[in-house]
């Protein structure tokens, strides 16, 4: 119990720690406001929901390449998230708190002492240290024990509600079963060439009926007209000037990418001593695999390879290695970690860049980001302009902006179309909507407005002839085939088989629900689990039939690996679902006994800091 309870505490700790430190630069708060709410006697602290919101703003604008606002963030419910979760958690302290749930004095010592975070260049605690990344997450020492012993203490509770919890078999082998069951199938696939008939022309009147009756394929969508002003940082390149000096400059700051060393791929198997590393040699000259080895040490070649490394990177091991073929295994050799075999995969030559090959790779990287950081500042002078009462037409005359109309819908992706903010803002954009500013994830700004609307419009058949003709010789032959197939169905369900009826025809064995077969129709898979064994049935579409056969049924193979790391795989996701719901219940269950207070004055205050 007291392992377990160790490793449990150690993630809370770790999480505690990466929510605490990982704000550096946060600042606290100061006043008499201490705290945001409450749930019964557990405190919401409010410089916790300060730097859990910080925190939270970084990841986001990690996620999106992009400075998040504040506004942004708010927008997103990314405060509301925040403070949810915190409540969540003091909902645990109060519950554990009324429990008399505790941490005492040694194990909060023992595990203080475990995190690395706080250790020194010696591996041993450092008090120094343990101060200092405190005072720049804001915390004191006693804020920062008293947290790890509420959380240790909440993650007791939880522990202790979660454990056990198991997926029901019979929900389980039921999903297998479902997805691993096999079916055997043939079918065969008919198009206009396999007619043993013509076409006939198509009347006018014909042509008349297909145009009225799939009338949605010539109706034209809902078309926006709108006028927009935007500016990326590719259409601004041209217009950057870079003087030599500057780009010998990036050379210099660049050069280990520009000039890089002779190396090697190589794998580097370590041993415990240097008996087992001379032996593993011997087994390998006598023609053991390298691959037997690795596997022999419970690893696989992933965690072996070191990728492509420098003589500086291997330190002993660097003159045998650079001195090895591709293929060839070397060692023993002393390395830190002990003795190892290294294998070469291939030999990188050195390679140089000099600076007039380099220079318009640095002139495009210099540009653009200049470009971007003209943008970003340029926004700001857009929205300035647009408020003031600028139209679009003057924000282009006075702006790097270029002007441009388009008659939008949702199906182009051509132009400024093809970024998905655009798209995004001219969908939801309504008549008196005024233009503002949008940063896009590609680092161009652009503000758009909404001249007219056209209404969806069915089009003339005299305009879509061509397309009415075509879509009509397409559903021709479809019920063509059909008349053809049906004297032959009774046939195939008579046990004849697709050859002696003339078909060309295709058997597929053991086919799952996840299977895949790039010649069959859409719907294709879900048919064949559909049918009864020996049944027939005909897909249509494209101008094409397919016609298949169940064969047969079989349950999955107990000897498939596939299945077995299904199996586990929805064990583990079930239980894991099953904790999320019962921890909820458990929280909101607290949260309703003991009574949940926001002091949303506070809230506010935390969220000035932010503007």
């Amino acid at each position: 119990m007291g392992k377990g309870f160790s490793k449990g505490a150690m993630w809370v700790l770790m999480g505690l720690l990466i929510i605490g430190l990982a704000g550096f630069g946060a600042t606290n708060l100061s006043g008499t406001i201490s705290s945001v709410g409450s749930v019964g006697t557990a405190q919401i602290d409010v410089n916790a929901y300060s730097r859990a919101l910080r925190n939270e703003i970084r990841a986001l604008s990690e996620e999106r390449g992009q400075s998040v606002s504040f506004a942004e963030a708010r927008n997103a419910g990314l405060d509301q998230r925040v403070l949810s979760r915190l409540v969540s958690r003091a909902a645990l302290e109060h519950e554990t708190d009324r429990l008399g749930i505790s941490v005492g004095d040694g194990t909060l010592r023992d595990e203080i002492l475990s995190i690395e975070g706080f250790r020194g260049l010696d591996g041993e605690f450092d008090r120094e240290a343990y101060g200092f990344a405190l005072e720049q997450a804001g915390l004191n020492e006693a804020e920062f024990e008293e947290n790890i012993r509420a959380e240790t203490a909440s993650s007791l509770l939880q522990a202790a509600v979660l454990s056990g919890i198991r997926a029901q078999p019979a929900y389980v082998d039921t999903i297998v079963t479902y997805l691993g069951e096999r079916r055997s199938v043939t079918y065969a696939t008919l198009d206009r060439s396999d007619l043993q008939t013509g076409l006939p022309e198509p009347s006018e009147a014909d042509l008349r009926r297909y145009h009225e009756e799939n009338s949605a394929e010539f109706t034209t969508p809902e078309t926006k007209s709108i006028t927009y002003a935007w500016v990326t940082p590719e259409m601004l390149l041209d217009a950057i000037e870079l003087d030599e000096e500057t780009l010998r400059a990036a050379y210099e700051d660049r050069s280990e990418e520009f000039n890089q060393p002779e190396r090697r791929l190589a794998e580097r198997l370590v041993f415990p001593n240097q008996a087992a590393a001379e032996a593993a040699k011997t087994r390998l000259d006598e023609g053991t695999a390298f691959e037997t080895l690795v596997e022999d040490r419970g690893l696989d070649l992933a965690d072996v390879d070191l990728g492509d490394v420098s003589a500086d990177d291997l330190g002993a091991a660097a003159e045998p290695v650079f001195r090895a073929e591709t293929g060839e295994v070397v060692g023993p050799v002393d390395t830190g970690l002990g003795p190892a075999l290294f294998r070469v995969n291939a030999v990188l030559d050195a390679q140089v860049v000099p600076f007039e090959e380099a220079a318009p790779q640095l002139r495009d990287a210099l540009a653009l980001d200049r470009a971007r950081r003209r943008i970003d500042a340029m926004g700001d002078e857009v929205a300035d302009l647009l408020a003031g009462g600028a139209t679009l037409e003057d924000v282009a005359r006075e702006t790097d902006l270029e002007l441009g109309e388009i008659d939008w819908h949702s199906g182009m992706t051509q132009g400024i179309a093809g970024y998905a903010d655009f798209r995004e803002t001219a969908a939801a954009v309504e008549k008196d909507d005024y233009p503002e500013v949008v940063r896009m994830q590609e680092r161009g700004i652009f503000a758009l407005r909404l001249d007219g609307i056209r209404e969806p419009q069915l089009q003339p058949l005299d305009t879509v002839r061509d397309e009415v003709r075509a879509g009509w010789r397409t559903e021709a032959t479809v019920t063509a085939l059909r008349d053809q197939l049906d004297p032959q169905l009774d046939r195939l369900r008579g046990g004849d088989s697709f050859t002696a009826l003339g078909m060309e025809a295709t058997e597929v064995i053991d086919l799952t629900r996840r299977g895949y077969r790039d010649d069959v129709p859409a719907g294709f898979i879900s048919s064949v689990f559909e049918m009864e064994e020996g049944a027939v049935d005909v897909i249509e579409g494209d101008g094409r039939v397919t016609v298949l056969r169940l064969d047969g049924v079989r349950p999955p193979a107990e000897d498939n690996p596939d299945l077995a790391r299904l199996r586990k795989s929805l064990r583990d996701q079930v239980a894991a679902s099953l904790g999320q719901d019962m921890f909820e219940i458990l929280a909101n269950d607290i949260r309703d006994r003991a009574g949940v207070t926001i002091d949303q004055s506070a809230i506010n205050a935390v969220h000035a800091n932010f503007n």
